[in-house]
This record gives structure tokens, sequence and C-alpha cells, in this order.
């Protein structure tokens, strides 16, 4: 009997999560990714898949490999997946990080939901069709990349800007974070997909004064300007902003829970949400939070320029209002550098690869309900999307109704459900199959 991606899914997942593959955002210390594209290429290549290994850099590996379709007149579809990881201290953690651990139900490691799940999934289904000589109804582009944990300057947005070809014919696309359950009742899931996350924008803040002695009384300190403007940044609420997936979001859990959620009271409304409101309410404003500080090199001397880095995520359509506000909040003095920069992405919630998401769901789980949402942070979507490409998060993973999924990103002890990856691997087949 033909080994199945279902039989397979976890031992690949637990392959990707002992290879550490930590990206800490400086070349140097990074590891792994090359090692992890190469344990993909050679589990490809066992099966018949060509691939290619780019690097942007020294260790730095993306892989790509096209499966042909039935039609290839059709638009492609591209199944993207980070191979990197946020670092993990294993001091925190109840088991190694990088032990790829199965215990209690669950695959433990760093890279557990994100994403190596992913990755494990549609490897394992690419590698059943390969071994039964399924061919999809339009071509499949994998993609496995480096460096989205650090703002993909090394994976999918040097990809876009050197090998934009890999992608030519693709239309839509499917990557995290979408895809997994919250659960309402027995009878009762919402499965979100991503449609849509934020934009963007790390900022430098930059003040100047007169230097000076540590002693004198000092009138133009750039410390105190500095400082005085990184407050008013870290106090200021912006307004809230309702954007189109936000309210299809509210509007659609109001009827699958049969409760009022008006979105035009958004604070109001996800604030009913229990649980899930941890994740829906950064969605409804542009946040700015201040992340680092620098200034002086002696502690008796004023030094004559003072700087902080803020984080800034910016709604779709909201970039250029975002800055204006920005400004007036900080004053016309403080001098703003643009550290690094990827625009909003939004798509309906509409159309053939849609409604393939909710079948697949549903043929799998009778109470899956699907339901667009916008993520606070941000994927390689934000890359594809700039070659024209609907971009989606959906990473099928049916979840245990305690499960604190959102704190296991990038948190400790990150953990997926061993019988989730088989649910995810059956309901990706389907999905491929049918769209």
């Amino acid at each position: 009997m033909d080994t199945t991606a279902v039989d397979e899914v976890v031992g690949l997942c637990r392959d990707l999560l002992r290879i550490d593959t930590t990206n800490t955002g400086d070349p140097r210390t990074t590891v792994g990714e090359r090692v992890a594209a190469e344990y993909v290429a050679e589990r490809l290549d066992e099966v018949g898949v060509e691939t290619r290994l780019l690097e942007s850099a020294p260790n730095r590996a993306n892989l790509i490999a096209r499966i042909p379709g039935a039609d290839s007149s059709r638009g492609a579809l591209l199944v993207h997946g980070h191979l990197d990881v946020v670092p993990a201290d294993a001091s925190e953690w109840s088991v190694p990080p990088f032990a790829g651990e199965e215990k209690d139900g669950y695959l433990w490691g760093r890279g557990a939901v994100d994403m190596k799940d992913f990755d494990a999934m549609a490897l394992a289904v690419v590698r059943e069709w390969k071994r039964t000589g399924y061919v999809p109804p339009r071509d499949i582009v994998l993609c496995y990349t480096a460096d989205e944990e650090a703002g993909m300057e090394y994976g999918s947005q040097w990809l876009v800007r050197n090998h934009a070809d890999a992608f030519e014919g693709v239309t839509e696309a499917i990557g995290e974070v979408g895809g997994y359950s919250y659960t309402v009742n027995d009878d009762l899931r919402l499965y979100l997909v991503q449609t849509a996350e934020k934009g963007l924008d790390w900022l430098r803040l930059h003040a100047h004064g007169r230097p000076g002695h540590g002693s004198f009384i000092h009138d133009d300190n750039a410390v105190t300007a500095l400082a005085e403007a990184v407050a008013a940044v870290g106090r200021h609420r912006f307004p809230t902003v309702v954007t189109p997936t936000v309210r299809q979001f509210l509007e659609q859990v109001s009827e699958a829970l049969h409760i009022d959620l008006n979105p035009d009271e958004p604070e109001l409304a996800i604030a009913k949400l229990g649980p899930i409101a941890n994740l829906i309410g950064a969605t409804i404003r542009n946040t700015a939070n201040p992340t680092r500080l620098e200034a002086g090199y002696k502690d008796n001397v004023i030094p004559g320029k003072a700087s902080a880095t803020i984080d800034c995520r910016t709604l779709p359509g909201q970039a250029d209002s975002f800055l204006a506000e920005l400004r007036e909040i900080i004053g016309p003095d403080i001098e703003i550098e643009h550290v690094h920069q990827q625009s909003a992405v939004e798509t309906s919630f509409d159309g053939d690869l849609v409604d393939a998401m909710g079948a697949a769901l549903r043929a799998e789980d009778p109470g899956a309900r699907t339901v667009p949402y916008l993520m606070s942070g941000g994927t390689d979507a934000k890359a594809f999307a700039t070659l024209g490409i609907r971009c989606f998060g959906f990473a099928p993973l049916r979840l245990p109704p305690d499960l604190n999924f959102s704190a296991l990103f990038h948190g400790i002890d990150e953990r997926v459900p061993t019988e989730g990856l088989k649910f995810g691997v059956r309901v990706l087949d389907r999905l491929l199959r049918n769209s």
C-alpha cells in the first residue's frame, strides 16, 4: 500500500522542526535556511519533482518547483511557506525547541505553527501526487522562502525582484496565516481566512540638538526632544477605521453567532468576541509602537542626536493619512527615516478559490464556516501581491477548543496538534484538487 500524505506529514514536519533555521535578523548569526531548503529539495527529488534552489546570499536559500497541471493555460496557484523561524530561548521552554518532540497529541518545536506545519502539509501532498501519478487541474507553484521573519529581503522580496519569471502565470496564492478553526460550539467552527494584512513601516525618529556638558543648563537637548516625541507616539490611540475585510468579518460572525456586532461600533463589537478579540483588536486602527532607543556615548555629555525606532502597522489605504497624523503627533522638528516599508494588501473574499476553501473544509468538518479577516502582522504575501497575485492566508488546521493558538506564534512551547496536521493535509489536498 502506497504511503499517503496523511501517513507522512507528521514525520516531515518533525524533520523540519529538527533543522534549526533561526533567523536573528543578522546574516552573520542566521542559520539553517539552506539546510532546510535542501531537505525539501531532496524529498521532492525522491518523487521526481524538479526544483530550483536560489540563494540570495550565502546559505540564504529559497526553493521553487512548478507542478504542471492538466490545463496550464489556466492561472497557476502559488503555495508558499517560509522555512526560517524566530529565535527560541531553550531555558524558557518545557521541551527543547529544536527537538521536534511529540507528546500529549502535539508536535512541539519552534516553527510548529509558524510555519513548518504548512511547509510539511504542502510537501506531503505533492509527494503523494507524484507517487500516484495524479495531475492537478492547473499548475501549482511551490515556493519555500528564507527570511520571512526579518523583512523578507533575502526571501520573497528578493525572489520578486530577481526571479519574477518563476511566478509567470500565477494569479492566486495561499500561505500563512489563516484556515485555522475557532470553536463556537460542538456544531460550529469558524475558520478564519486571511484576505488582508496591515502594511509595515519601521521608522526611525531622529532628534537633533546642541551637544554640551551634562552639568550645564541646556535648553536644546536632543534626548529631551526625542523622549517627548516617543512618549507622545506611545500614548497616542489612532482612530478606528473599518476596512471592507473587517466589516465583512463582523457581519459574517454576527450572523454565525446570532449576536449583534455593529461594524460601525467596532470596539464594542470586538469586545463581545471573547478569546478571538486579541486577534482582531489591532485590525481596526493604525498602530505605532516605540521599540528601541539610542542616544549618547558618555554619562556626562549631552549628545547632539538621539534616535528611536517605531514599529508602525497601517491598515489598507491608510499609509498616507497615518504619516500625516504621526507628523502632527511628533511635531515638525523630529526627522523621520523609513528603515523598512511594505504596503498593506487586501483582496475580496469571493471567487472559485474561496468557494473551494469552504467546500474542502466542510468535507472534513461539517461544522466549518469560513470568514475573512485582516491580519495585524505581515507575511510573504506582501511581496507576491506586488506581482498582481491575489493572496490568501489558508494553512488549514482544526484546533482543540481550549488551545490559545494565537499565543503560540513566536511564543514559548510552540506546538501543533498531530491530528490537526493530518486534517490540514486532507483539506489542502481537496482544495488543490478542486480549485
